[in-house]
């Protein structure tokens, strides 16, 4: 490579903004990027960093300058993320700006918190010396503020101006007759300060203290590797975790902690902060930008030890990272939906190599791909296979819903389950309910003629909320539900699939004395809307939550002794060959809730379809038996993690130029696939699972290959091709490699 282009300055509104020197040939072998390089600019010499290497002249040659030499000094902590950034540009496709923003904690104009304070800089002897003169002079303002500062040496900037009613002119005549001094002290936004730490007092048990142990002992030979810790549900993995990161901030290093959902934070913050107090802090969407920026910032002076948060938290600046977890692996949420498409497990698995630290991998139902990267033995596995204390899982018997329609029962609550309810609610217990859906309704049609009524600008069916509105969840789109069919006029219109706020009502009828809560996606908008209905419930405020998915990770309610799940087969008839794995992991996880105190658990799982594998081996909690059936139509379909898969997404305004744009990829990958003469299976264009979008058509095109190398390869001269073909101008181009999610 003869040119490297260079940033200056890691800010947002700079971020496009790069410039190009040549590369002098004794400095070739050693630049890279991510390298810290000092530029000749202008008239004078900066400092920037490598983000691309490039055969390809932006401008004259001859105008070219070359770069100066490599910067001396420690390695700066923007070095190794952009390098992680390049690493992910080449590895999932996309603009090196894009992985840059991914990675690095941008600088946006965001307002410092600033704390001033007055600082006296006179002997008290001279002090009292120029009291004697202000008092003698009558400057009563001068001598109120001295007095003040001979009684307290530091004092608060804005106590002074408002409660001694100082005026700025004054504390700026003494500031220059060098009687005081105005010092300012940026403090950082803390988004755990107001959390009370109440000590921690658990022992691991010998399981717990086998697993910890292993690790450890490789940690301090040097062995830095990669572990998937397989625990039953309530075996005790975060206390695991607690252990790890204890010994890693002995030896003097940081730790990354990866948890799924915002809704996780609370618990997980409050446990992780009962232990280490503020070395902790935390990194969601719901923090401001100012203090997420913050954040990033104490994690690079060296304020915190512990970042926590879903997976932006991956690339919190620590100095000396010794150990990245990801908690709940198998979560898609892991897995980034816009360019980059890159997922947390690799991309923490290729931090950690940078650092020379350890990543551990956390799951009840580990993701197929974990489990069989273990298997094969690139990761380690560790196993937790009894519940702390010994507990027994929870019991857990299969309702056959199409029985109880033929009986009679019209309820979306099984007979079972209701008679379940009744006995736990006498007892006080607390009950869970599970169902894996949002708004009142699935979707409205007619009963007439089966007219779905759809969003007009997305190929998806509208839900029907509360209030008589019907709303898209791909653009927001929303209208009133209509009193007649639009397509025959018929009034028989309804809704299909309760959701989260029918069955409340369902619920709160059926048990009028019940507390009933509901959390789900309308009613978690607010910053601490997950802390309060958490809080309530752990209280035992309410009898019954009632949730979607975002109930059944993580949680840890001693008093719950009963969990419904309903409707358990929603997620298997959807487009994805991994529908089979999310049913089984959402269910083993909606049961494990169950019996985590003293008392037993008991689960019911309602379905239409009982014999589905899925559904049995969930029943049973038997993840061998599972992974051995799920493998296996993987293998035969040729489908991750067997074989690896890239999706190509072609998108745009104009249906006409993004068919004929596709087109053109399909034609050129074919042409590569011939010449590269390996397996590669190639697959469309076809119309993506939704194929518009608010107004905009997606196209997909499906490559499936043995070699992960190979499909990079393809994906390299794709991006190669697009900048051939001016109709590429017209659409948006990205590349999605082993999805985790319908596509």
């Amino acid at each position: 490579m003869t040119y490297a282009n260079v940033i200056v300055d890691i800010s947002v509104e700079k971020l496009d903004k790069s410039f190009q020197y040549r590369i002098p040939e004794e400095l070739k072998e050693n630049i890279e990027v991510g390298v810290q390089v000092d530029i000749p600019f202008g008239s004078r010499t900066l400092t920037g960093y490598v983000i691309e290497l490039t055969d390809e002249a932006e401008f004259d040659v001859e105008k070219i300058r070359p770069l100066i030499g490599i910067h001396k000094g420690s390695v700066p902590m923007e070095s190794q993320l952009i390098a992680l950034a390049g690493w992910m540009r080449k590895h999932y496709g996309s603009t090196m700006n894009q992985a840059l923003k991914a990675v690095l904690p941008i600088r946006r104009q965001t307002k410092h918190v600033e704390h001033r304070k007055i600082c006296l800089l006179l002997s008290v002897e001279e002090a009292r010396q120029k009291l004697a003169l202000f008092e003698a002079k009558h400057y009563t303002a001068k001598a109120r503020l001295l007095r003040e500062l001979i009684a307290q040496p530091e004092l608060d900037y804005t106590l002074v101006t408002n409660k001694l009613n100082i005026s700025v002119a004054t504390i700026r005549g003494m500031q220059q007759q060098e009687i005081l001094s105005v010092e300012t002290i940026r403090q950082y936004r803390n988004p755990v300060a107001h959390l009370n730490q109440q000590g921690y007092h658990l022992m691991l048990n010998e399981d717990q203290q086998r697993v910890a142990d292993m690790v450890i002992a490789d940690m301090d030979a040097g062995r830095m590797e990669t572990y998937l810790l397989k625990g039953v549900t309530g075996s005790g993995k975060t206390e695991v975790y607690m252990e790890l990161i204890a010994h890693v901030l002995e030896k003097g290093r940081q730790a990354i902690m990866l948890i799924p959902e915002i809704a996780l934070t609370y618990q997980t913050v409050m446990r992780f902060y009962n232990r280490f107090g503020d070395r902790v802090s935390i990194m969601n969407s719901r923090l401001s930008m100012g203090e997420r920026y913050d954040q990033f910032e104490r994690a690079k002076a060296g304020d915190i030890d512990i970042m926590i948060g879903p997976r932006s938290a991956l690339f919190a600046p620590f100095p000396n990272l010794g150990l990245i977890i990801i908690d709940e692996e198998h979560e898609t949420s892991y897995k980034s939906e816009t360019a980059p498409r890159y997922h947390a497990r690799e991309v923490a698995i290729e931090r950690a190599r940078m650092s020379h630290a350890s990543v551990v991998l956390g799951s009840a139902t580990p993701s197929i791909d974990s489990y069989y990267q273990a298997k094969l033995g690139n990761y380690r596995l560790l196993e937790l296979n009894q519940r702390v204390k010994e507990q027994a899982l929870p019991s857990c018997e299969i309702v056959d819903m199409r029985k109880e329609l033929r009986e009679g029962n019209r309820s979306i609550l099984s007979e079972r389950l209701q008679e379940l309810m009744e006995e736990r609610l006498e007892k006080q217990e607390q009950i869970m309910l599970f169902l894996n859906r949002r708004g009142v309704s699935g979707f409205i049609s007619c009963r007439a003629c089966g007219y779905v009524l759809k969003c007009p600008h997305c190929d998806v069916s509208l839900s029907q909320h509360a209030g008589g509105r019907m709303i898209c969840h791909y653009c927001g789109y929303e209208e009133p539900v209509p009193e007649v069919c639009p397509s025959c006029g018929s009034k028989y219109l309804g809704g299909f699939k309760a959701g989260t706020q029918k069955i409340e009502m369902l619920v709160q009828k059926r048990f009028p004395k019940a507390k009933v809560l509901r959390m789900d996606f309308d009613t978690t908008r607010t910053k601490d809307s997950y802390e309060k209905i958490l809080q309530t419930f752990a209280n035992h405020e309410a009898d019954i939550l009632i949730g979607t998915q975002m109930i059944v990770k993580g949680h840890d309610f001693a008093n719950v002794t009963l969990v419904g799940v309903l409707a358990a087969d929603m997620s298997l008839h959807v487009p994805d060959f991994h529908a089979s794995e999310r049913t089984f992991q959402l269910l083993t996880q909606a049961v494990g809730r169950a019996g985590r105190g003293e008392k037993a658990g008991q689960a019911i799982i309602q379905t239409y379809d009982p014999d589905h594998f899925a559904i049995q081996t969930a029943q049973e909690q038997n993840y061998e038996s599972f992974y051995a059936q799920e493998i296996a139509y993987r293998n035969m379909l040729l489908y991750p993690p067997v074989w690896n898969l890239l999706v190509v997404h072609c998108a745009g305004e104009d249906y006409e130029i993004v068919a004929e744009a596709s087109e053109k990829l399909a034609l050129r990958l074919q042409q590569e696939i011939a010449t590269q003469g390996g397996r590669t299976l190639l697959v469309g264009p076809a119309d993506a699972a939704i194929s518009r979008i608010n107004d905009v058509f997606r196209k997909v095109i499906y490559m499936k290959s043995a070699g992960y190398e190979m499909l990079v390869g393809l994906k390299d001269d794709l991006e190669l091709y697009l900048k051939e073909e001016s109709i590429f101008d017209k659409v948006t181009v990205q590349f999605d490699f082993n999805p985790t999610s319908g596509f």
